[in-house]
């Protein structure tokens, strides 16, 4: 079996929309959390939103560094 090459050349674009999604994903939730009077729901979606927070800080710190390789390979 032929082992693929690596190609990361999308892989900035790719993180983005990781990005953009989440952060939409961050908007509806507050939006949610602002019209439910369910505690408990209240609660969950706002960890959820912690939780894409700390993943959003990641992907941030991803894309950089992807950035700063393809900026090499040039």
């Amino acid at each position: 079996m032929k082992h693929n090459p690596d190609n990361r050349s999308d892989n900035v674009e790719k993180i983005q929309e990781h990005i953009d999604d989440t952060v939409k994903n961050i908007r509806l939730a507050d939006e949610m959390i602002e019209k439910t009077s369910d505690r408990n729901a209240k609660r969950d979606l706002q960890d959820k939103n912690e939780r894409r927070e700390r993943a959003l800080e990641g992907m941030r710190h991803e894309i950089k560094d992807e950035a700063d390789y393809q900026e090499k390979r040039k």
